[in-house]
């Protein structure tokens, strides 16, 4: 299951959850929390397995748009070396291999920048849904073991800050 998908039934648990007279404290169901939970530990490497196919994929792009340069020098070089051999023409064969070769520089440059800019934009969003989990997680955690230590001490009252919801980014 996806790990929005994952997220959003756990934040469902939350708002279904009975309030708790007088405070920002919410009951919700135990065993639906924890499966949310199993399953999101599950759903997170493979979001991170994603990531990583995201970087190859952007290595295969730019050893792609190396290769490519290469071949553009390659045919450069090999049209210089037929115009070399003609007489006369000797500076021009010069110029236009110093011409494909920047070109295919400045157009590998290009390609490298794209891929990064694309890794990178991919990343950060999926850093952030990650980190917006973990807050969720976290604040589930947090509000179970609250209530177990209710249960378990009724009629003292909890030491620690009382979890409130959180609205939507």
């Amino acid at each position: 299951m996806d790990i929005l998908q994952l997220i959003d039934r756990l934040e469902e648990l939350f708002n279904d959850g009975k309030a708790i007279p007088f405070t920002h404290n919410v009951a919700v169901d135990e065993d639906r929390m924890l499966d949310i939970i199993d399953q999101m530990r599950i759903a997170i490497p493979e979001e991170v397995k994603k990531a990583q196919q995201l970087l190859s994929q952007r290595d295969r792009v730019m050893a792609q748009a190396q290769e490519e340069a290469n071949r553009t020098i390659d045919l450069a070089r090999e049209k210089a070396e037929s115009l070399v051999s003609k007489d006369g023409i000797m500076q021009e064969a010069h110029r236009r291999v110093e011409q494909l070769q920047h070109q295919a520089r400045v157009e590998a440059e290009v390609t490298r920048q794209d891929a990064d800019e694309y890794v990178i934009d991919t990343l950060s969003r999926l850093q952030e849904e990650l980190e917006r989990s973990l807050n969720q997680v976290r604040n589930g955690i947090r509000a179970l073991e609250e209530e177990r230590m209710r249960r378990a001490a009724p009629h003292h009252p909890p030491a620690s800050v009382p979890i409130e919801k959180q609205s939507e980014e």
